[in-house]
């Protein structure tokens, strides 16, 4: 039982460092004016409630506080995925987000 206080400390360690968020976004130029991007973003869940916020949104927020202009999502992706028993993660898990598509004016007319 001398471990138990040691052991309950550890996990509100851990718990704490699950609260914060990590985020990150890639840009990679194709021309002098447009590019590629690519945003990620964690959140912690427990009881429906996602801290600090929403994974996706951490990745919107993320890629647009760049300010590049036009910017194209064109595909999304939030893991893990359960489909019909995602429910099952709002109790308790841990989301990560990814959105990536394109920035910028390459000249081309669409």
């Amino acid at each position: 039982m001398a471990y138990l206080p040691s052991l309950r400390a550890l996990a509100g360690l851990t718990l704490l460092s699950l609260l914060g968020s990590c985020a990150s976004v890639d840009f990679t130029r194709t021309t002098a004016t447009s590019g590629h991007f690519e945003s990620t973003g964690w959140a912690f869940t427990i009881a429906t409630l996602d801290v600090p916020k929403g994974a996706l949104q951490i990745a919107y927020e993320n890629a647009s506080d760049s300010n590049l202009a036009n910017m194209q999502v064109e595909e999304i992706e939030v893991r893990p995925n359960w489909g019909y028993w995602n429910w099952i993660l709002d109790i308790i898990s841990v989301r990560r987000a990814r959105i990536s598509g394109t920035w910028g004016f390459d000249g081309e007319t669409r």
